[in-house]
């Protein structure tokens, strides 16, 4: 029985990135590790499920370990490789910041607590241009960002960013805002509409908005 790899979705690009960085065309990785060029073609293109043979023979071919071409090195912060021959830093947009973060996930909530800075990630939704996200009444994002004056709310700031190591690029935006604990009825509905869940789970019953007054982002881009 032939045993294949469910790979990650990106293995393809790691193929392709790690090629490139050797200068090999498809044609000559295609030779080195024994396999069909139209093949090689497919899996740097489509999320394919190669066999472990495969996998090996393509690792050897390009001086590398299958486990990094698996992505085995995903417990490990992301950016570790060199940086691309060309980079250049542009500054975005507060649109196209927005744009970025629109389909949601995880971000970094920035506060002070009493120990000094923290940053908690969290599961948020983009929600009318704010950002939304859930947390548990009595938490450090509920005690610590409560000012007591009605009205007045803690300034805090919002991080999302996407590592790109295959390519060698990334984005990241900062949002700065008020935070403010979701109290009304109408509020609470809205905010629930949302459907706003998070990873960690427990009883996350406090939701809380963030009213951008400030957007910036960066993006990595690298020029051949």
């Amino acid at each position: 029985m032939i045993e294949r790899i469910t790979a990650p979705g990106d293995l393809g690009r790691r193929v392709a990135r790690r090629r490139q960085d050797l200068g090999l065309t498809r044609e000559q990785l295609a030779g080195r590790a024994g396999i069909d060029p139209g093949y090689l073609d497919y899996l740097e293109k489509t999320a394919a499920s190669p066999t472990v043979d495969t996998v090996r023979k393509l690792a050897t071919a390009l001086e590398t370990s299958p486990e990094d071409l698996l992505g085995g090195t995903m417990d490990l912060p992301p950016g570790r490789g060199r940086p691309a021959a060309h980079p250049r830093l542009e500054k975005l947009e507060a649109e196209e910041c927005l744009r970025l973060i629109a389909p949601g996930g995880v971000g970094r909530v920035a506060f002070n607590e009493p120990g000094g800075l923290a940053i908690l990630p969290v599961n948020y939704v983009l929600h009318d241009n704010s950002v939304l996200f859930r947390t548990a009444f009595g938490g450090p994002l509920d005690d610590n960002l409560r000012t007591g004056v009605q009205g007045v709310e803690f300034k805090i700031a919002f991080e999302v960013d996407r590592i790109d190591d295959a390519n060698r690029e990334g984005w990241s935006v900062l949002i700065r805002g008020g935070a403010h604990h979701v109290s009304t009825d109408d509020e609470r509905a809205a905010a629930e509409a949302s459907d706003v869940q998070p990873w960690a789970g427990g009883d996350r019953e406090l939701y809380i908005k963030i009213d951008p007054t400030e957007i910036t982002g960066r993006r990595i881009r690298h020029t051949s």
